[in-house]
């Protein structure tokens, strides 16, 4: 494997992975008191824009991050509005 891509897909699996943790445990608690939703809608806005920008330089690394980035904070979204 090509040293660019490997460090891209290191890159994005720990910064993907850090929001994991608080998906599970806003999951488990059913509480997302502490949620900023304006923060995670910017936030799935943004992984958005850099799903799109992989998919026109064609950066699998890119891609496969952000649309997993972009599942979990699409769940938080969903956890803010759904545990009010």
């Amino acid at each position: 494997m090509d040293l660019v891509p490997a460090l891209g897909y290191v890159a994005g699996i720990l910064t993907t992975a850090a929001f994991v943790p608080q998906v599970v445990k806003t999951w488990r608690t059913r509480s997302a008191e502490d949620i900023s939703l304006g923060m995670f809608a910017v936030f799935a806005l943004g992984v958005s824009l850099w799903l799109v920008y992989g998919i026109f330089l064609d950066s699998l690394p890119i891609v496969i991050t952000n649309a997993i980035t972009l599942v979990l904070a699409g769940a938080m979204i969903f956890f803010k509005l759904r545990f009010k």
